[in-house]
C-alpha cells in the first residue's frame, strides 16, 4: 500500500492512503503529539471531513492494538522530516546500572534533553513507557533528541 507523507510546517506530518474501498484516509500527526484522522470527499480532494481526533496516549494504545512494531520506524520518519531532531536505539546491556530498574530512575530527559519514546522487548513494544516502566537487560529504547542527547542517553544507560 502507498501512504504518502506530507510535512506541514508548523503542524507536524500527514500520512495519506487509499483504502481498499476507494476512500483517501489522511492521518495528521501534530507536533503536539495529537492525532486527526480525517476521510477526504470524493468531489472535492482538498476538503477533508474529521472522523476522530486522539490524544497522544490514546493513538499510542490504539497503535499497540493495530501494530505496535511500526512505531519506531515512524520515529524515524519524522526525524527526517525535523532538522536537528535524530532517532537512536539504545540496547539495555547485561550489567547496565538500570537493568531491573524503573526507567524514571534514569532521569534520562531531565539530564540529556532525550525522550524514550518506546521500549522494544523482543516483539513486543511499549509505546510512550511511563518512569514506572521497568527496564531489562535486552530491551532497546527508542530514543528521539539531539544526536548528543541520544548519546548522553547510551552512556547513561550503559554506565
Amino acid at each position: 500500500m502507498d501512504v504518502n507523507e506530507v510535512l506541514l510546517p508548523g503542524v507536524g506530518l500527514r500520512y495519506e492512503f487509499v483504502n481498499h474501498e476507494g476512500d483517501r484516509i489522511g492521518v495528521v500527526a501534530q507536533r503536539s503529539g495529537d492525532f486527526e484522522v480525517v476521510v477526504y470527499r470524493g468531489d472535492d480532494p482538498d476538503e477533508a471531513r474529521p472522523v476522530f481526533r486522539l490524544t497522544s496516549q490514546e493513538a499510542d494504545t490504539l497503535a499497540e492494538i493495530l501494530g505496535a512494531p511500526r512505531i519506531a520506524e515512524r520515529f524515524a520518519d519524522l526525524t527526517r522530516e525535523v532538522p536537528g531532531l535524530s532517532a537512536g536505539q539504545v540496547e539495555v546491556r547485561h550489567g547496565s546500572p538500570f537493568a531491573d530498574r524503573a526507567l524514571g530512575d534514569t532521569r534520562a530527559r531531565t539530564r540529556t534533553g532525550a525522550s524514550i519514546v518506546a521500549v522494544v522487548r523482543g516483539e513486543d513494544v511499549v509505546a510512550s513507557p511511563g518512569p514506572g516502566q521497568l527496564l531489562q537487560a535486552g530491551d532497546a529504547l527508542v530514543v528521539i533528541g539531539t544526536r548528543d542527547g541520544i548519546a548522553d542517553v547510551q552512556r547513561i544507560i550503559q554506565g
